[in-house]
């Protein structure tokens, strides 16, 4: 998920809605993962959520280690049982956690060393199967032979991503009567690693216009 190579990332619409579609995300579930990874944590178990924060800011601390062992590519299969494992992880989202089809799990997975651990770090995004929103995104990061869960934000819709050494949280924001399809703006948060958390480094709000097919109008936000 390449981004320009100067300036805070502001993903346009259509970028955001690629996700938001079903047919993008079984699409996403088919591809080779690319190479990202980060950490921080956040809000648990409270369920939807439509506010405008992304949660996961400045965790000092890792959770606890799970009991899934580290590897270069962390396969769907081992990307669940290793949020199922976490005790962070909130209910709604393991309960969500059940292939849509056949075997195919409603996860998406990125690798990078972003954290400067021994092994890639994971970026696992959790997706409802039906509207196919994000519910939960997360990093794991290898600790002591485990993988350590340093970032998530538990307030859909939202979406992570790696930005070269960054981890860059989409949230969409929807004004009453939106439709799924079509939020009318998006928060997008830049986390960077640093003294073992992640801290928020700044953020772009982006309103959507009205018009079909109209573009983004960015507007900074303030720390």
């Amino acid at each position: 998920m390449a981004r320009p190579p100067a300036g805070p990332p502001t993903p346009t619409r259509n970028t955001w809605q690629a996700v938001s579609t079903a047919a993008a995300v079984f699409v996403a579930l088919a591809l080779s993962v690319s190479a990202c990874g980060t950490g921080g944590t956040g809000a648990r178990d409270e369920g939807p959520a439509h506010s405008d924060e992304v949660a996961g800011t400045g965790a000092s601390s890792a959770a606890p280690a799970s009991a899934v062992p580290p590897a270069k590519s962390l396969t769907r299969p081992a990307a669940v049982k290793l949020l199922m494992a976490d005790p962070e992880v909130s209910t709604t989202v393991k309960r969500s956690l059940k292939p849509c089809a056949g075997d195919e799990y409603p996860v998406d997975l990125s690798y990078g060393n972003l954290t400067s651990g021994p092994v890639d770090d994971v970026v696992v995004n959790v997706v409802t199967c039906s509207d196919v929103v994000g519910i939960g995104s997360y990093v794991y990061r290898e600790q002591g032979g485990t993988y350590q869960n340093v970032f998530q934000s538990e307030e859909p819709p939202v979406y992570a991503e790696i930005d070269r050494d960054d981890l860059v949280v989409t949230k969409q924001v929807y004004e009453k009567g939106d439709p799924v399809s079509s939020p009318s703006g998006e928060n997008v948060i830049t986390y960077r690693w640093a003294s073992g958390r992640f801290t928020e480094e700044y953020r772009t709000h982006n309103d959507y216009s009205p018009v079909v097919g109209g573009a983004a109008t960015p507007a900074p936000e303030s720390n």
